[in-house]
């Protein structure tokens, strides 16, 4: 079978063979082998039939991609893209958009009669603690004959999660698995002392090395504390990343890209890197072609492509991560894509980029923040990054390396053992109602639709099955007839009966909290805290709390918008604008305080296992973005080790998408409505406006 002029691999053929036949498909194989041609497939069937389609997305980047994607593909008309702060063409017969985005219109029961199908990139997101109940909202909303595409590369429980899924759209899902890559991996470690090896020939030298320290350390009896000084001079003079490029350019394995998990680290590295070269690693022909890109591009970016950069890119390094100006992104990806770099230092949100391999990944180590404290990388995780080794085309072998001293070897041995198994973690349910999505199943279904939605969740299917399992176990118990197989019996009962009504107990307890704190009366009719709620997604108690409280009476327009920007995001440990809060946002930001600390709030945290942000040094930016500062001026005030460009415009957009929901608050108030259009529109501009 042959599409696009491409002869198609078995497991592409067996999908698109699926979604021919009207099934949903689950797509689980390596990055790189080619899941996207089965989305690019269904997008030209329902475009070829005269049938909406709409692909979404975990994030932003991968959406606006996706978007650029396709409007060369099949022609800018027939693409458009819904962002929440970007609405590009919304008619369009193809819609790319966020997860989020096609849940809000689920809910608003828009017509849906011509979609043919939903594709759901990385659908394993489903488990992420923040938004996977997202994704469930969504496969549980869309109507029956929708057919779902849900690509991942990570899912290892695929066939609970295809019945699952078949159980929620009632009709036959089709798992197609591909475990071989396109493009094999090889596995090295790397240290001064072992060279570029295969982990079995490292591991033979650490346990010589380890051998001959147990035997000194018997000889000499001051053995431990030379070891320790030993050790102490190790982590001073161990191995670097500078050490790595010599091995990668020694063994011709560049490009690469070189994974760490600090923002101020991948700059920091391509610096250093860019200053120990004492040539470019571009040819003549490529450094032309760069020169060209960093001509075009300086054009628009202006002197955020500052000299270090350019000397930077010219000399084929490069670094990434989400806070880097959003053009100097765009540029880095481009030269990247086209080839003219050769080592490029980046956080984990280059391994979620569509379509861009290297030939080698290098890890600076295996453990990053997870949000709750450093933690070594899932095997998803790892996998997710390792993934990009290996061009289809122009690689028989994709390399991965480790960076890793001996006195790192010892506690991350049984870690890099699963690694290299490459067998991920199974995909659990993380569902969590927001409160916006109760109060819009209140208004929406009565309370025996309610319960039915709730137990269609995967978390309840999972729960349910659980049960079933406890009361066999409780049923053979009983046919025991001791009494201590009774007792046994009688406890295992009550985990089935808590398993089957935990999702409910869950829901029935949040909407206990909003009729005691009055935002719905006892028979459950909407007062006006439940009114509000119902158009705010964002921080949705607290932002509730505030328009209640009349905080947001009364104020500048661009400190509305400030407030918006401190409600949504919050600035990096390590930085701080330099100027401080004019007279009216130090008295605003104390009275949000307030609110945010009220017992309203605190208990909804509570209830949601989600914190609410509040940063009033945000505020400060977000209010001189409205005044009309360029971007420039604002990075300008913070002092920070890192570029915040992008987040700033990420933090803005953000703000700018708890501007319109503000707005709908304010649908029956003329007034604060205009007021409301007005921030949006003054907001929406320059970089906050740019697709990338």
């Amino acid at each position: 079978m042959n599409y696009r002029g491409l002869t198609l691999d078995p497991f592409q053929q067996s999908a698109i063979a699926a979604l021919q036949r009207k099934h949903s498909v689950l797509v689980s194989a390596p990055t790189g082998t080619g899941k996207t041609i089965i989305a690019d497939w269904i997008v030209e069937r329902a475009l070829s039939t005269g049938k909406q389609v709409i692909y979404t997305a975990p994030i932003k980047a991968l959406s606006n991609q996706k978007f650029r994607d396709y409007c060369r593909h099949h022609g800018e008309e027939n693409v458009g893209l819904v962002t929440g702060d970007l609405v590009i063409r919304r008619d369009a017969p193809c819609l790319v958009m966020t997860t989020e985005i096609l849940r809000n219109i689920l809910l608003g029961d828009e017509p849906l009669d011509d979609l043919m199908a939903v594709v759901l990139d990385e659908i394993h997101f489903l488990d992420d603690r923040e938004r996977g109940t997202v994704w469930e909202e969504v496969l549980i909303y869309l109507p029956p004959h929708v057919r779902i595409v849900g690509l991942s590369a990570t899912l290892s429980n695929l066939d609970e999660f295809a019945g699952w899924l078949e159980h929620v759209r009632g009709h036959t899902v089709t798992v197609v698995r591909e475990d071989e890559r396109t493009v094999p991996l090889r596995f090295h470690h790397f240290s001064k002392d072992t060279g570029l090896v295969d982990p079995a020939v490292y591991e033979q030298k650490y346990k010589k090395r380890k051998g001959g320290e147990t035997r000194q350390r018997g000889r000499n009896k001051k053995g431990r504390a030379a070891e320790r000084r030993g050790r102490g001079r190790g982590r001073a003079g161990g191995t670097t990343h500078v050490d790595v490029f010599h091995a990668m350019r020694d063994n011709e394995l560049l490009p690469y890209l070189y994974f760490v998990f600090s923002r101020r680290d991948t700059e920091a590295l391509a610096r250093a890197l860019t200053r120990s070269l004492t040539t470019t690693l571009l040819s003549e022909e490529e450094l032309a072609r760069t020169d060209e890109r960093i001509a075009r591009a300086s054009e628009e970016i202006g002197s955020a492509l500052d000299e270090e950069l350019i000397y930077m890119y010219r000399g084929g390094v490069a670094f990434h991560h989400a806070g880097l100006h959003v053009q100097l992104k765009n540029l880095v990806e481009e030269l990247y894509e086209d080839k003219l770099l050769k080592v490029l230092y980046t956080t984990s949100t280059f391994a979620l980029g569509i379509n861009m391999p290297a030939r080698s990944v290098v890890f600076d180590g295996v453990k990053k923040y997870d949000g709750r404290g450093v933690n070594p990388l899932t095997t998803r995780g790892f996998m997710q990054k390792a993934g990009r080794a290996g061009r289809r085309g122009m690689d028989d072998v994709g390399h991965v390396v480790l960076r890793m001293d001996f006195s790192d070897y010892t506690e991350l041995r049984p870690l890099l053992a699963r690694y290299r198994e490459a067998v991920p973690e199974p995909v659990r349910s993380s569902f969590n109602l927001s409160f916006n999505s109760i109060v819009h199943l209140l208004e929406r279904h009565d309370p025996d639709r309610i319960r039915d939605i709730l137990d269609r969740s995967f978390l309840s299917w999972h729960l349910q099955r659980k049960a079933v399992t406890h009361a066999r176990q409780a049923d053979a118990l009983r046919d025991g007839g001791t009494a201590r197989a009774k007792r046994e019996a009688k406890a295992l009962e009550g985990r089935a009966e808590r398993a089957r009504s935990r999702v409910y107990d869950e829901y029935r307890a949040k909407v206990s909290y909003l009729q005691q704190v009055g935002y719905l009366s006892d028979n459950l009719t909407f007062n006006a805290g439940a009114r509000l709620l119902r158009h705010l997604q964002i921080a949705d108690v607290l932002v509730t709390e505030l328009v209640l409280s009349g905080a947001l009476e009364d104020l500048p327009p661009s400190t509305l918008f400030g407030i918006c920007a401190g409600l949504t995001n919050s600035l990096p440990r390590q930085a701080r604008p330099i100027g401080g809060p004019t007279v009216i946002e130090r008295k605003i930001s104390k009275a949000i305080r307030t609110v945010r600390m009220s017992p309203v709030v605190t208990q909804a945290e509570t209830l949601s296992g989600q914190e609410v942000e509040w940063d009033p040094e945000v505020m400060i930016l977000g209010r001189m973005w409205a005044d009309g500062d360029d971007l420039e001026t604002i990075v300008a005030s913070v002092v920070s080790t890192t570029d915040l460009a992008g987040d700033l415009i990420t933090g803005f957009r953000r703000a700018k998408d708890l501007a319109s929901q503000l707005r709908e608050v304010y649908a029956e108030d003329p007034d604060r409505r205009v007021l409301w259009t007005q921030i949006i529109r003054t907001v929406s501009r320059d970089e906050v406006e740019v697709v990338g």
